[in-house]
C-alpha cells in the first residue's frame, strides 16, 4: 500500500491556484528586475549611486502603508528587502565588509540591511572592517556599536574619530545567545568561548550553570563556534546561523541575562561611494565632539540643542587618551542636519568645540 497522502478535491483546487499565482508572481518579479535593469543602466550614465538607503527604507514604507493583509508589515518588509537585493544585484552587485568567520550577527545585521544577495567581505575585527571600507576593498561595512545591556562597542566609536568613513544607515538588532556545543549535553564543558560583549551579556547565565568553566574572549562569536567544533570540551555563545555553520548543537537556547536584548549596527561607507542621505522625516544624526577643559564647557555645549529645540537621543563620552583627561562626547541627535532647526544649532555647537566631527546622518532603522 502507498503511504503518499490523500489529497481531497478541495485541497488540489487550492494548491492549483497557489501554483498559478507562483507563476504570476516570478513573472512580475523578473519584470521587476528587467526595470531595475534599466535603471542600473541610466544610472551608469548619470553617475548617480546604486544604493540609496533613504530609497529602500521609501519602498518599503509604502508597501507597508498599501498592505491590506494577512501577511504581518514585517513580513512584508523581508520580502521587499530580499526583493530590492536581487534587483540590485543584476545592477551592480555589493561588497559589504561583516566581522566574521560566517554566522556572527554583524553578518546577520547585513543581510537584514542589504539582503542576501550581497557579497559579504568577512573581516577578522572591527578594525579590518574599517580598513575595508575606507581602502574600497568593500563598499560598505556594518560594525556594532551599542548594546543594550552592555553599552556602547567601544572600539568602534575610537575608530569613527579618524577614519574617512562615514554612517548612512543602521539595523536594531534583537541578540539572542545560544550555548554551542559538539554534544547535546551541558557536562564536561571547561571552556566557554565568546566576543567579550557576549561574555557580559551572559555573565549570570554562566555564573550560575557553568561557574568552573573558562571564560575566554575571541575576536567574533561565529569564531568561538568554529573553534568549539574542533574540540568536544569546548563551547560558544552564539548565533542559530553560527550553529548551523559549524555543525553544532544548541545546549542552550537564548542564555542572554537581558530578554531584550538589542545591538544597535551602523552601516559605513566612503562619501564617494554614497554622499549623506536625504532626509526621510524618520532619521539620525551622529556627531562627535571635544570641547576645551574649562568649567561650565560641556553644559555650554548643549545650550544651543536646547535653544533651537533639538531632541539628543543619545550622549556618550570617552577618553580622549591625550593623558590629559579630555573628552570626546558622542551625540545623536533626532533629525537631519537639512533641517533649519538642527542646521542652526550644529553651526553654533561647531563654534563651542575644540573638535567637532560628523559621523552622519542617516534614516532611522526599525527593530529586526
Amino acid at each position: 500500500m502507498s503511504n503518499a497522502p490523500i489529497q481531497t478535491e478541495a485541497l488540489a483546487r487550492l494548491r492549483t491556484r497557489i501554483d498559478a499565482l507562483d507563476s504570476q508572481l516570478l513573472a512580475l518579479l523578473n519584470e521587476r528586475a528587467r526595470v531595475a535593469e534599466e535603471v542600473g543602466a541610466l544610472k551608469r550614465q548619470e553617475g548617480t549611486p546604486f544604493f540609496r538607503p533613504d530609497r529602500v527604507a521609501q519602498v518599503i514604507a509604502k508597501v507597508q502603508q498599501a498592505n491590506p493583509g494577512p501577511l504581518l508589515n514585517q513580513h512584508v518588509a523581508a520580502i521587499w528587502r530580499e526583493v530590492m537585493s536581487a534587483c540590485l544585484a543584476l545592477e551592480v552587485p555589493q561588497r559589504v565588509a561583516v566581522l566574521g568567520p560566517e554566522g556572527t550577527f554583524t553578518e546577520q545585521a547585513a543581510v537584514e540591511f542589504f539582503g542576501s544577495a550581497a557579497n559579504l567581505i568577512y573581516c577578522q575585527s572591527f578594525d579590518e572592517v574599517f580598513h575595508a571600507t575606507a581602502a574600497g576593498t568593500a563598499q560598505f561595512g556594518v560594525v556594532a556599536v551599542e548594546n543594550s545591556t552592555e553599552g556602547v562597542v567601544a572600539r568602534s566609536f575610537d575608530l569613527f574619530l579618524h577614519s574617512p568613513v562615514h554612517i548612512v544607515g543602521e539595523v536594531s538588532l534583537l541578540v539572542r545567545h545560544n550555548l554551542l556545543r559538539r554534544s547535546a549535553e551541558l557536562d564536561g564543558i571547561e571552556v566557554v568561548m565568546a566576543h567579550p560583549q557576549a561574555l557580559m551579556q551572559c555573565h549570570r547565565w554562566l555564573s550560575q550553570h557553568l561557574p568552573h568553566a573558562e571564560r575566554r574572549a575571541v575576536s567574533s562569536n561565529a569564531e568561538g563556534a568554529r573553534l568549539a567544533a574542533d574540540n568536544p570540551a569546548w563551547a560558544s555563545l552564539a548565533s542559530e546561523r553560527a550553529a548551523a555553520q559549524f555543525g553544532l548543537h544548541i545546549v542552550a537556547h537564548a542564555v542572554q541575562d537581558e530578554a531584550y536584548n538589542r545591538t544597535r549596527f551602523a552601516v559605513i561607507c566612503l562619501p564617494q561611494t554614497l554622499t549623506m542621505p536625504v532626509p526621510t522625516g524618520r532619521d539620525c544624526t551622529s556627531i562627535v565632539v571635544s570641547v576645551p577643559n574649562k568649567p561650565g564647557s560641556v553644559h555650554d555645549m548643549l545650550t544651543p540643542l536646547k535653544k533651537h529645540g533639538v531632541s539628543m537621543t543619545r550622549f556618550e563620552s570617552r577618553p580622549a587618551k591625550s593623558g590629559q583627561w579630555e573628552y570626546y562626547f558622542y551625540i545623536d541627535i533626532a533629525g537631519h542636519p537639512s533641517e533649519p532647526s538642527i542646521a542652526a544649532a550644529l553651526d553654533e555647537l561647531r563654534a563651542l568645540c575644540a573638535f567637532y566631527k560628523v559621523l552622519g546622518a542617516y534614516p532611522l532603522g526599525n527593530d529586526v
